[in-house]
């Protein structure tokens, strides 16, 4: 490119200031793949109707650009890079790499079947998976695993999980952290977007840092991160992100960010149901958050701040909210338990994700309408609360916040 390199698109330095720029992934064709009998294996509960979840996704993305955020599409940055033949051929090769096609003559007939399709097709593949009946290949010497696995319907496994584009990456102020996820089924994202933070125009890596990178073998998803101030960083320890991970993290934020503080491990229960951090926690104000009642007894907080030759010094705390109040320098805090604190009702919410509120605006969130009860504490609260549908979105186990990746924020004043 010409002239003057541009200026990286990133900048989040809080979990509630303007949201400016967002990427989203619309849920596609590889929803249309998940069977009964592999819904566990690609972590799902249930099979979505794409139809009604492509409109209910059109939607959340209509409300965020009424309210001024710029929607950016994975799928069409992905489109963009794959113009550059290079860019498209090493790609090609990571992923059937990654996809463990260990046979030479399969390898060789699936490259040069999908290197002769354009970036939207290649895409398309990516995303939705490839299935064996698609390819040809009748000529060739049959492996071991060939037979063995004949009854296996794909060469390639969708990734239905995409359209949480919150946990493959995070942005951390002007800087992005590339996660290693902790299952197979979604170890393909992560490398979507390293590609595209190495290759798109978009992002300009003399300008933003790379906190952390996907083939760490350490996992670290963002669902369980949260960027609470320009100081100061959350990181959930929870049945997805390891505490190796987050030490890694807190030692390349601190390299790498003067003005960083701290990060605060909060240690949740490794249950489904407390996916991550922001299944049971966010931000949603300057001083408030939404939480799930009775998950502050049951968790554990630890400070990471400097220590020794740029490592990490580990100080246990007593209490969550003591730490956050003081961490955040705030006289108070106040907590929003979802369901109006009834356990039977924010029980029944919380597995709709009535806590996973995306916050767009200090004090203004989306979330999903069904949540009624724990929607209208939001609102006693003082809290503009934006509803969208949900029914088929939430089959995937995830909310407004899960589905979106902040780019960029405006900085609080």
């Amino acid at each position: 490119m010409d002239g003057e390199a541009p200026r990286s698109i990133l900048n989040v330095n809080s979990e509630i200031g303007k949201l400016k720029v967002v990427l989203l992934h619309r849920p596609g064709k590889e929803l249309e793949r998940l069977t009964p009998e592999y819904l566990r294996q690609l972590l799902f509960d249930d099979i979505p109707w794409l139809k009604q979840m492509r409109i209910e996704h059109d939607e959340f993305a209509d409300v965020l650009r009424q309210r001024g955020t710029q929607v950016l599409y994975v799928e069409d940055l992905l489109a963009d890079i794959f113009n550059d033949k290079e860019v498209k051929k090493n790609f090609i090769d990571d992923m059937l790499r990654q996809c463990k096609i260990d046979n030479l003559e399969l390898y060789e007939i699936l490259f040069d079947n999908l290197y002769q399709r354009s970036p939207e097709e290649l895409v398309e593949v990516t995303i939705s998976g490839l299935q064996k009946s698609e390819i040809s290949n009748e000529d060739r010497e049959y492996s071991l695993s060939d037979y063995i696995y004949a009854d296996y319907p794909l060469y390639i496994n969708p990734i239905p999980n995409l359209y949480f584009m919150r946990d493959p990456a995070a942005v951390i102020g002007n800087g992005i952290s590339i996660n290693s996820m902790h299952t197979n089924a979604r170890r393909r994202e992560p490398m979507i977007l390293r590609y595209i933070y190495d290759y798109h125009p978009l992002f300009n890596k003399d300008e933003s840092p790379l906190w952390y990178n996907y083939t760490i073998p350490h996992s670290l998803e963002g669902g369980d991160m949260l960027v609470l101030s320009k100081e100061v960083v959350a990181v959930g320890c929870s049945e997805r992100t390891s505490a190796q991970g987050i030490e890694i993290l807190a030692r390349n934020l601190f390299a790498g960010r003067e003005e960083l503080r701290e990060v605060i491990a909060v240690r949740i229960p490794p249950i489904r149901a407390f996916m991550h951090l922001d299944t049971v926690f966010t931000m949603i104000d300057y001083d408030k958050f939404t939480i799930y009642p009775g998950i502050q007894d049951r968790v554990e907080v630890y400070r990471l701040v400097r220590g020794k030759n740029n490592g990490v010094k580990v100080i246990p705390e007593s209490e969550l909210i003591d730490t956050l109040r003081k961490s955040l320098k705030i006289p108070t805090i106040r907590l929003i338990e979802s369901g109006g604190g009834d356990p039977v009702t924010a029980a029944r919410e919380q597995w709709n994700d009535s806590t996973n509120t995306l916050a767009i605006a200090p004090g203004v969130v989306v979330t999903y309408s069904r949540n009624e009860a724990s929607n209208e504490v939001l609102r006693k609260n003082g809290i503009e609360v934006v509803e969208i549908d949900g029914s088929e979105l939430v089959r995937g186990r995830g909310g407004p916040r899960c589905m979106s990746m902040p780019l960029n924020r405006e900085d609080l004043s």
